[in-house]
């Protein structure tokens, strides 16, 4: 039961795939141009990628539960106010509070959840978590259509504050029993520090394909920062992030792999769309359940191997097939032709969504397991931050490399190689790494 609290609580962070689909109503209602739509993204996701370690380390020192609810509080409002914007840029403030709200719950929701179980079913735990987060990414766009389509666009955002406010209702009665919270102060000027990296460098990599010349300058901010935040925390009593684990290399890669496997997962939800307007004759409702099979996927992955983990400790080696399954999944999409059926459609999607919810639930495994049980908190939100950033490198990459196939090609084409390329080149890189199988291999690490 307390699970199912926490996982619902936690659905209004993934709801937002629902936000897309008002896109074209919120630009006609507000009359702004096309392009100035990404805004109502990058002040969100940098909002809550930037602040998510930071939240997590509070989490750590004052009670995982107290953060996720006050999320929760945040996020209520936040929905309010962009239901109610009266003009774009209120829309764009309300949409940074409500990155604050999505950056206080899952920074937590991860370490929540563990602590309602014994420490032997922690793998069981985030196997259910990634499930309920899988269902709820995969209804968002389905959802979001119908509402929009009966209420407007205000609907994506209001439908979420009573899911918030039940969840809310609830936690005070959930008594997690293997909380522990971390002694200590918090460093505010090293939280500075990360998020401003964090944002610098995210939204310079959203500004490079517009600007070359001010996504550069914005990088360097960005690393600046970032080296003054390891410098600062490499001297830290009580460092937001403990650096120990990271000098074992199979962490280090597996925290990499994250963000390279969002990088390529990433994918469908940027051309898919497009490939299925321009392609296919089916409806919107179709269309939306093809879209879906990917989020699908990961909620069916997350407690099968969610109990296989209770039982072996192959987080490593089971992260190794997810990501092969996202490779295989991603050139099987490349293979599309205007020839395929639904079901040829749907199986690679689907397998691309299996192997990344395999990968989540592996990751969030070993970052939990790997760091002391006091820092659930910190754990969670770096596996987060490393997915965030994949996602955000995908958004820029994959549109870029669409952008220079399509020069010469016709849309197929580009889509085909695209998706192709992305699988393959994934694939390579993990090739690389079995040159070193204890990478991957050697259980006890684990």
């Amino acid at each position: 039961m307390g699970l199912l609290v926490v996982g619902l609580g936690t659905t209004i962070v993934p709801l937002d795939t629902s936000v897309n689909i008002a896109f074209p109503d919120i630009t006609s209602d507000f009359g702004i141009p096309i392009a100035d739509i990404q805004w109502v993204v990058v002040f969100y996701v940098l909002t809550y990628t930037s602040l998510l370690l930071a939240f997590g380390k509070l989490g750590d020192l004052f009670g995982h539960k107290r953060i996720f609810m006050t999320g929760l509080a945040v996020s209520t409002i936040a929905f309010t106010l962009c239901a109610m914007a009266p003009a774009y840029h209120w829309l764009l403030l309300a949409r940074f509070l409500q990155g604050i709200g999505a950056a206080l719950v899952l920074s937590c929701g991860p370490a929540l959840a563990t602590a309602l179980l014994p420490e032997e079913q922690r793998a069981r735990a985030l196997g259910a978590y990634t499930m309920m987060f899988g269902i709820a990414a995969a209804a968002g766009p389905s959802l979001g259509g119908m509402m929009v389509q009966t209420w407007g666009w205000e609907a994506v955002f209001w439908f979420r504050a009573p899911i918030s406010l039940a969840a809310l209702a609830a936690l005070p009665w959930l008594r997690p029993d293997q909380a522990r919270k971390r002694s200590g102060s918090f460093d505010l000027l090293g939280a500075v520090l990360l998020a401003v990296g964090l944002a610098a460098l995210l939204f310079a990599l959203n500004q490079v394909r517009v600007d070359l010349v001010r996504g550069l300058l914005v990088a360097v901010l960005g690393l600046l920062a970032a080296i003054a935040f390891v410098l600062r925390e490499s001297r830290a009593r009580e460092p937001i992030i403990p650096f120990a684990p990271f000098r074992r290399l199979d962490f280090t890669m597996l925290n990499i792999f994250n963000g390279l496997v969002m990088f390529v997962g990433f994918a469908p939800l940027l051309l898919v769309p497009y490939y299925l307007v321009r392609l296919t004759d089916y409806s919107l409702a179709v269309s939306g359940l093809v879209l879906a099979t990917s989020p699908l996927g990961q909620a069916v992955a997350g407690p099968i191997i969610g109990w296989l983990l209770s039982l072996r400790p192959w987080a490593s080696r089971l992260a190794l097939l997810g990501a092969v399954m996202v490779g295989l999944g991603t050139i099987g999409i490349g293979s599309w032709t205007p020839a395929s059926g639904i079901w040829a459609m749907a199986l690679p999607m689907f397998l691309q969504g299996v192997g990344l919810g395999l990968f989540q639930v592996c990751i969030l495994d070993v970052v939990t397991g790997r760091l002391d049980v006091q820092d659930r908190g910190v754990a969670g939100s770096l596996a987060q931050v490393s997915r965030t950033v994949g996602v955000v490198l995908g958004a820029t990459g994959l549109s870029l490399i669409f952008a220079a196939l399509s020069e010469g090609s016709d849309f197929l084409a580009a889509f085909q190689s695209t998706f192709t390329y992305a699988g393959a080149g994934l694939l390579l890189c993990l090739a690389t790494t079995l040159l070193r199988p204890r990478l991957w291999f050697d259980e006890s690490r684990n």
